[in-house]
């Protein structure tokens, strides 16, 4: 008998679930319906919603393939943990587009498998911990090659290296998260490390990634516009150089915003909430490449790491 209950509590709640997110989908389009009549932005951080984004990436990345004629419905994304927040699901579910989610968790994998939209929409699940010698493979591997339409990169680590090995795809729009705790003066990443896993590393779990000027940098290169980043201050965004007028006509400003995220953690992985600039303390004495001159430097080496407007 109690197990019978227990199973119809867990059918009942997945139907509350179902409700509820169907009913975030209807106001995420509603709110797309709003932000596409607007002639003109601030900067990104105007048309943010969250569905099924943490920081607000569902708004953005709706309007932005709103403004580009013919982009493929497709997407790769990575790093996606069991795809609850993430900044492609939206879109899978409210315009039907296809993709391909890795996480290097098998679990949680098996729980992206066993969700309704899995059946419903063409979505490819892999369980894989990502590198700069297996990306491409996998990419290629699972049907995906030359144009992607969106290409979502947050793996906590390695997702400059990640993005530079990257060749056998060309997304027309590129998601990747940088940390803001580098500062945006200088080109800076974490030293590339196949295994890299930001809480073994040091117990902060705030040495990961790569500043938002190495991105930028590292798009430039790869024939990429920079067009702003969320509000929050954690992923970037950037369009193909040959759509980015598209874009750029409706921004009155591109922006790149600090963070004020304090998730730092102390030795015994609790939460200490240090603000600001103490939270480059904390790691200053860790090694990073500096992208631009090719050497190793600390962040405790540095004069300015912050400009004015992210002091």
């Amino acid at each position: 008998m109690f197990k019978k209950i227990k199973n119809f509590l867990k059918r009942l709640s997945g139907i509350e679930r179902n409700e509820i997110e169907k009913s975030l989908l209807l106001q995420g389009k509603l709110l797309e319906i709003e932000h596409n009549k607007l002639k003109e932005l601030k900067d990104l951080g105007a048309i943010e919603f969250s569905v099924f984004s943490q920081w607000g990436e569902d708004g953005i990345l709706a309007w932005l393939v709103a403004q580009l004629d013919k982009i493929p419905h497709s997407f790769i994304e990575f790093g996606v943990a069991n795809y609850q927040e993430s900044n492609t699901r939206y879109l899978l579910q409210s315009q039907n587009w296809q993709g391909l989610v890795l996480d290097g968790s098998a679990e949680n994998i098996a729980q992206i498998i066993e969700k309704e939209y899995f059946w419903r929409h063409q979505l490819i699940a892999k369980a894989a911990f990502i590198d700069c010698n297996n990306i491409n493979k996998l990419i290629s591997d699972n049907g995906f090659n030359n144009s992607v339409g969106i290409l979502s990169i947050d793996v906590d680590g390695n997702d400059y290296w990640i993005w530079e090995a990257i060749d056998v795809i060309n997304p027309v729009i590129l998601v990747c998260e940088y940390n803001a705790v580098f500062g945006d003066l200088h080109a800076l990443t974490i030293p590339y490390k196949p295994d890299f896993d930001r809480a073994r590393i040091h117990h902060s779990c705030l040495y990961f990634g790569a500043s938002i000027q190495a991105l930028i940098n590292l798009g430039k290169e790869k024939n990429y516009t920079f067009v702003g980043s969320n509000s929050t201050g954690c992923n970037a965004f950037f369009v193909k150089d040959e759509f980015a007028d598209k874009i750029l006509s409706k921004l009155d400003q591109i922006v790149s915003y600090p963070s004020l995220i304090r998730e730092g953690r102390d030795e015994d992985g609790k939460i200490i909430f240090t603000p600001g600039s103490e939270r480059a303390k904390l790691i200053g004495h860790l090694p990073l490449i500096n992208l631009t001159s090719g050497s190793t430097v600390k962040l405790n080496d540095l004069d300015q790491i912050y400009s004015e407007e992210w002091s």
